[in-house]
């Protein structure tokens, strides 16, 4: 690094690791580039890189800001090759001012350098950011079955109470695979293109965490010919259907734990279990629990024997039954070897396979190209939740928490992020806005609009609320006097604008409002020449203003209205991120409180 000498640019926000996700793997020919840098600071930022035994032919490129948070810029590009990419060398040059510093491996010169360069050394299979193309932007639904809808009334268990009893820990309300059988034509007619389901297999309780018998359905939801049927009938539908595996803990009935009980030091199985001590009752002062479970003991997944089991119940219920993949739960507690290994055995037997990992934070440790291929991104929810439900941040915060996020992965992992507002492990969105169906309505949009793959829970679509576990697991109302229909209806709009406008599904994005409580934004595609526009006013007062674009041409409003918008060609530096994005002119709106206005342009002039 440079000393003595007089700069404006703040080095030490300057960051560049030769690891993902800084460096990662599009595909071995293609390699993504990473740099953060302090907020407005960079002006322009060059990629140099070369072979190692050539550095005469050194090449360059131009990086793209592609997204800021509160402190921080983040310049991206991607470099492909005609081989396989390797000893490739490389530094950053970086501009600000009239000045420029160059970035290598050791810090800062005001010079080009001549060694100690970064390196990326070889792009093995396995880093390569893989994902099955269907999940890039697709629209879940999440079914919590015990709760959905009775199909066969013969497998109720006895203590079955009536269908919308309000919601316990113990009771059970006769929910089953027959019954989403049946609601395969509603589900389809709402757009969903994935089936999420929560635990199916033989288990305690009604959440069915606490597996009983990995390789059996739980009677109470049917038989192994009902979900053969389902994912049939799904796939009939162009619907995909992944389940839920609780791989990091059983239930205490489970056929290990039940020996090892009866067995104890001498059990087969005890290197099964994280055991604290012997002899060993159902208490977690005995071992290691989920949390503090004592009838969710932890699997010691550290175990040979233990990852073999589970990489066998994996591959059974894709071979036998289709299945397009798992969710798995607590996924960052199980150890990092069983999904390293479970990626490399399925995937290459079957590829288009999903990997959705739990984890309520970062993502980065599992979806390195190794282990994932989405993660449930609750930090998309958590900030949609105080933008819009509790109105603790600004736009402006709204707009840094959502840099944050995207600036965390690569583009291509983004779109596939699953993206909720809500699950069975949380209260409902629409409780949370403490009923405010407008608020709803603005959390909606900003689900199907921004880059990911929208997540709806089971009854969210109909108005159903709830408090968290167990009243966000509420029987799902069927009756149309039951449902709200002004809520469905926006549902299903806004997933019909999804997947009529490519843009939304894999494009790029550009924030372009962040005053007040407004928030604007822009879905585009170069190539296509496509934009949309959504701008959301989350405040309690009316909103005046200008919302730049990209593309100068028509702009029609698809939410609400249908009218056509004026492009206002002009000076626009003064505008949200205009140091970002080459806007071409403002639309001029006027947005109520709670309101939401979505357009489509597209081409320039």
């Amino acid at each position: 690094m440079t000393k003595g000498v007089d700069v404006d640019m703040k080095m030490e926000a300057v960051e560049h690791k030769a690891a993902y996700p800084d460096l990662y793997l599009r595909n071995r020919n293609t390699l993504g580039f990473k740099i953060r840098t302090a907020r407005g600071d960079v002006k322009k930022c060059i990629l140099y890189y070369f072979s190692r035994d050539k550095t005469e032919q050194k090449k360059s490129a131009v990086m793209t800001k592609c997204c800021r948070d509160e402190f921080f810029d983040y310049f991206l590009t991607e470099v492909s090759f005609s081989q396989v990419a390797r000893y490739q060398k490389y530094y950053f040059a970086l501009f600000f001012g009239q000045e420029v510093r160059y970035l290598s491996a050791v810090g800062f010169s005001e010079m080009p350098p001549e060694d100690n360069y970064f390196e990326m050394v070889y792009a093995n299979q396995q880093n390569v950011l893989n994902f099955p193309e269907w999940a890039k932007g697709a629209v879940y639904y999440q079914i919590f079955p015990e709760r959905f809808y009775n199909g066969d009334r013969k497998n109720d268990r006895p203590e079955t109470v009536d269908w919308g009893t309000a919601p316990s820990r113990e009771n059970y309300m006769g929910g089953d695979l027959r019954g989403i059988c049946e609601k395969l034509d509603y589900l389809r007619q709402l757009g969903v293109e994935c089936l999420y389901l929560t635990p199916i297999f033989a288990a305690d309780f009604n959440h069915k965490y606490a597996t009983t018998d990995y390789f059996e359905i739980d009677p109470q939801f049917g038989d192994k010919d009902d979900l053969r049927e389902l994912v049939q009938k799904a796939h009939d539908s162009n619907m995909k259907v992944i389940l839920d595996g609780v791989f990091n803990h059983t239930g205490i009935h489970f056929f290990a734990f039940a020996d090892i009980l009866k067995n104890q030091q001498n059990s087969a199985y005890k290197d099964w279990y994280l055991l604290t001590q012997f002899p060993v009752t159902v208490s977690n002062a005995c071992y290691e629990c989920v949390g503090a479970y004592p009838y969710m003991p932890k699997l010691n997944t550290d175990s040979s024997a233990v990852r073999e089991f589970l990489l066998k119940v994996m591959d059974y219920w894709i071979a036998e039954f289709g299945i397009d993949g798992w969710r798995l739960d607590v996924a960052d507690e199980v150890e990092e070897s069983v999904w390293s290994l479970a990626r490399v055995r399925l995937k290459e037997k079957y590829p288009n396979i999903l990997l959705l990992g739990e984890t309520w934070g970062s993502g980065q440790r599992l979806l390195n190209g190794m282990q994932m291929d989405s993660i449930m991104n609750y930090t998309f929810r958590s900030a949609v939740c105080d933008f819009i439900a509790k109105g603790s941040i600004s736009a402006a915060g709204f707009a840094n928490r959502l840099g944050n996020m995207l600036a965390g992965y690569p583009p291509e992992i983004s779109h596939i992020m699953f993206n909720l507002l809500d699950s069975h492990d949380t209260a409902r969105f629409l409780f949370l806005c403490r009923g405010n169906k407008k608020k709803l309505i603005l959390a909606v949009a900003l689900q199907m609009l921004l880059p990911g793959a929208p997540s709806v829970y089971y009854g969210d679509e109909v108005g159903l609320t709830g408090d968290n576990d167990p009243d966000c697991r509420r029987c799902m109302p069927w009756g149309e006097a039951e449902q709200d229909m002004d809520i469905k209806a926006v549902y299903s709009r806004l997933i019909f604008i999804r997947k009529e406008n490519p843009c939304i599904r894999g494009g790029s994005l550009a924030v372009n409002v962040a005053d007040g409580q407004v928030f604007g934004f822009l879905r585009f595609d170069w190539e296509t020449q496509e934009e949309i526009m959504a701008v959301v006013n989350a405040g309690e007062t009316d909103a005046e203003l200008l919302a730049p674009v990209l593309f100068d041409g028509k702009h029609s409003g698809i939410f609400n209205d249908n009218k056509e918008y004026e492009v206002i060609t002009g000076n626009t530096a003064g505008f949200e991120n205009a140091d970002m994005w080459d806007y071409q002119g403002v639309i001029p709106f006027r947005l109520m409180p709670m309101e939401v206005k979505i357009v489509k342009g597209g081409a320039r002039k």
